[in-house]
């Protein structure tokens, strides 16, 4: 009988099924690259080119471009002739699509193209420029490549006057041109709690995509609502509205004041509206289900918002609640509504919460001390970024905190949509203000690179920082290994005595 080497043993045993799925993980920090503040240069939104090993983060005046094995600048990439303010970046099959508002937001935007080889725009028969919406916001590519969705959030510049469509653009990529651009009006709605009394249309903020490349789900963030996009018609089928929170609820607990003097969940009688920024989808069971960062937003120029002081509900209110800012289109004496779902949630494609995080992600920064109460009033840990990553069969999300003192990213794992289970969560010294995540694999190896705005006043620059993650074993592994180690000398010694 040949015995197994005693490597190879133990790799079976820790590649073993379910039994032996890993329980937890490390996360360490591989490097962190800050970027140029005083340039105008910061960490919004990244992505990773599989082809080059390379992470390209968006910041404001145009792209760096990181070596992902060790975080130093191949190039950064001016993108300031082309418009205003670059605000997202996908990357697919060594295309790069850059996403650039106009000087005058509220006219039309650009797509730029760039080859991630040579890091310059793309030449060939088809234009490396295409033109899209107003303030075009963030873009994805379908999973096959073939095309680009591109949310054209259109925020006025000054409300009650000009507002353009909000509206998503569909580029096909081998042409390098618009195919189809999907507008809201006459869209059937569903759901409740879908806010249409605060002065501008939806503003498509985010888009995630199914796994079979034929549906879109689009983040309506203002109104707290989804829209659901088919992408065979390229028109969208449903506007769903998600509901709100209630904050009285066991488990949803909040710290509704910044000036208490105290850092405290507890019972109040608001709710929230779920509002959720950062999307993500994937597979169980042959369904689809999307995770959403409730992160929460007004108007842009905070027209819909106020403290319950400050408004004609203040002699209806607790005292409890008195700074607390709410959505003044949205509050009626007795029904107190505010901004965001202070967790993040996973839904079926039809919109029913299969699962809520309630006030984990706020309990959790208050126990490592990086809750940051001056927030207390306005969204709390204000969850806003989501990436998911598969190992090992098991699926974990992460999501980044906006406003919490320490760059952090929780970790769940979210295999079973409905008993989804709190890992860990990173905490980052000298980075501030996750923005933009990414998680992935290369050479056998899992990823996360967190893109953090930082925020200059407080002396931190943006940064980019990328973790190894490492699966640990469950004790039980341990266990059969220490087992598989004795049944190797027991073996040894029948083989000495036959």
């Amino acid at each position: 009988m040949r015995i197994k080497p005693l490597a190879a043993l133990v790799a079976g045993m820790l590649s073993a099924g379910p039994a032996m799925a890993a329980s937890s993980y490390s996360f360490d920090k591989q490097w962190t690259y800050f970027h140029d503040m005083a340039q105008g240069r910061t960490g919004e939104i990244a992505a990773f080119d599989t082809l080059t090993n390379s992470i390209w983060v968006a910041g404001i005046v145009g792209v760096d471009v990181l070596d992902a094995s060790n975080g130093s600048l191949l190039q950064h990439i001016d993108t300031s002739a082309f418009g205003g303010a670059i605000n997202s970046v996908a990357i697919k099959n060594g295309l790069a699509a850059v996403a650039i508002e106009s000087g005058t937001r509220t006219n039309q935007g650009v797509i730029q193209f760039f080859d991630t080889n040579t890091r310059a725009l793309t030449n060939g028969f088809y234009a490396n420029t295409v033109t899209v919406g107003a303030l075009p916001d963030m873009l994805t590519f379908t999973p096959d490549g073939s095309k680009l969705l591109v949310a054209n959030e259109a925020t006025p510049t000054i409300y009650g006057a000009y507002d353009p469509a909000g509206s998503v653009s569909i580029i096909d990529v081998n042409t390098r041109s618009v195919i189809a651009t999907a507008v809201f009006a006459g869209v059937t709605q569903t759901g409740s709690a879908i806010r249409s009394n605060t002065g501008m249309d939806f503003e498509p903020e985010y888009i995630a995509i199914n796994a079979a490349g034929s549906k879109a789900f689009v983040s309506l963030q203002e109104a707290n609502a989804i829209g659901v996009l088919d992408l065979s018609t390229n028109t969208f089928s449903k506007v769903i509205g998600l509901g709100t929170k209630d904050f009285s609820a066991a488990g949803n607990e909040i710290d509704p004041s910044h000036k208490d003097g105290k850092i405290e969940l507890r019972s109040v009688a608001v709710k929230g509206l779920y509002q959720p920024d950062g999307m993500a989808t994937y597979e169980k069971n042959g369904q689809t289900y999307v995770v959403m960062a409730n992160e929460g937003d007004s108007r842009e120029d905070d027209g819909d918002k106020a403290r319950v002081k400050d408004t004609a509900l203040k002699n209806s209110s607790p005292a409890d609640v008195q700074q607390l800012n709410i959505a003044t289109t949205d509050s009626t004496a007795g029904n107190l509504v505010t901004f965001g779902g202070r967790s993040f949630s996973i839904r079926d494609e039809n919109g029913n919460i299969v699962f809520d995080s309630g006030n984990t992600l706020d309990s959790e920064a208050i126990a490592r001390g990086i809750y940051a109460d001056g927030r207390s009033d306005d969204k709390g840990v204000e969850p806003e970024g989501v990436t998911l990553l598969e190992i090992n069969g098991r699926t974990l999300a992460f999501i980044g905190l906006e406003r919490t003192t320490k760059s952090s990213v929780a970790v769940y794992d979210i295999t079973d949509p409905a008993h989804a289970t709190f890992l860990d969560m990173i905490v980052s010294d000298g980075d501030l203000a996750p923005e933009g995540l990414i998680a992935y694999t290369s050479g056998n190896r899992y990823f996360l690179a967190i893109a953090n705005e930082g925020v200059l006043e407080d002396g931190i620059t943006g940064s980019t920082t990328l973790y190894g993650i490492t699966p640990v074993p469950e004790p039980e592994t341990y266990a059969m290994m220490l087992a598989g180690l004795g049944l190797v000398g027991f073996m040894g010694r029948r083989r000495k005595t036959a």
